[in-house]
């Protein structure tokens, strides 16, 4: 498998749609810019859709992609190693803010395991079927996959988006479920930018203090090392410091690009996806929306690389897609007041019905 071969499959929005889109907000009863960015995201709806006018989101899906990362055993989380099975436990439970929002939203959370690290009775057959693999490694002294395991996880990643694209989902808030994400992301960013650990290391969804930050950072320092060596090829280096989680969402990111199917990035693990993503293919951010500013400094450094403008900034800091599920009535908002405005009357042409009464008469 090459990446690069994306690059191929997925096209730029149609400019033809585009501009029948803003043809169209011209005519609208409301000012254009009067909306500010409703306006903006009602346009790029659209084009993801090929549609003007754009068509309501009626059938949106939260996916949760779930993995345990080895260098959680070095204190970088705050919360245990292997433990990420426990929030995917509680996201079923629906005791997790991610689950309360989607449950008041109406909207249905899928959650896919590639590679949580704990025993499969643990979870319903539905979420571990689709593991890769047990965990994966500790990217400061190892591979975090095989080169089989990184090319299963992003095959898993684009099954995903055409189960989504062919059930009729419209729209897709994608978030992660795990444990020592984050560093991984960090150091799949500072890769892809060229910058040092210090700049991309952050604290995380569950917060650690000042010793575990320092601890995070050399993680990531050291784990740089590996990785530049693979930087020419995404496979490889997802295989050397990313993920079995990180993987597949990288090729779900992907395959959505493909289908068309528009997604709403959540913090700095999507965005790392994402990153690798653009590196393989450039047209693919096209697709994408930042659904928010998550104050990991990674993830404003990917979405900047990636030219994507975060609709939230609201200090939610929780993680598991919960800050890009909240910028879901935002884009739905968008979506219903570009598609049922009405267009204002045309108006009469100039001097035409006065040159009718000038007319004599016989």
């Amino acid at each position: 498998m090459n990446l690069d071969d994306f690059s191929d499959l997925i096209e730029r929005p149609d400019g033809g749609v585009r501009r029948d889109a803003e043809e169209r907000r011209e005519r609208l009863i409301v000012p254009p810019g009067a909306l500010g960015r409703l306006d903006e995201l009602g346009e790029w709806l659209s084009i993801a859709q090929q549609s003007a006018p754009v068509r309501t989101i009626e059938q949106p899906r939260v996916v949760l992609f779930a993995g345990d990362h080895g260098v959680a055993a070095l204190d970088v989380s705050g919360r245990a190693a292997s433990t990420a099975h426990e929030l995917v436990r509680a996201t079923l439970d629906g005791s997790t803010p991610l689950a309360v929002l989607a449950r008041r939203f109406s909207v249905p959370v899928r959650i896919v395991d590639a590679g949580l690290d704990c025993d499969p009775e643990l979870l319903p057959e539905a979420v571990v079927r689709t593991r890769v693999r047990r965990g994966s490694g500790r990217i400061d002294v190892e591979d975090a996959l095989t080169a089989e395991e990184a090319e299963a996880s992003v095959r898993l990643g684009i099954a995903v988006a055409d189960e989504e694209a062919d059930s009729g989902t419209d729209l897709v808030v994608l978030g992660d479920l795990s444990v020592g994400g984050t560093t991984a992301a960090a150091t799949l960013i500072a890769a892809l930018c060229g910058t040092d650990a210090s700049v991309v290391t952050g604290r995380g969804g569950a917060g650690i203090n000042d010793l575990a930050w320092m601890r995070k950072c050399a993680t990531i320092r050291d784990a740089l090392r590996r990785a530049r060596p693979v930087l020419g090829d995404q496979l490889a280096l997802l295989a050397t410091v990313g993920g079995a989680d990180l993987a597949a969402m990288t090729g779900f990111l992907l395959q959505c690009a493909v289908r068309r199917l528009p997604v709403v990035l959540d913090g700095v693990v999507g965005a790392a996806a994402a990153l690798v993503g653009q590196r393989a293919a450039f047209r693919a951010p096209d697709w994408w929306l930042a659904g928010q500013l998550s104050g990991e400094p990674a993830q404003a450094k990917a979405l900047d690389r990636m030219a994507l403008n975060p609709l939230l900034d609201h200090g939610v800091i929780v993680g598991e897609g919960c800050g890009a599920l909240l910028a879901l009535p935002f884009v739905q908002a968008a979506a219903a007041l570009a598609a049922e405005l009405p267009e204002r009357e045309p108006e009469p042409a100039e001097g035409g019905a006065d040159e009718e009464k000038d007319e004599p008469t016989d």
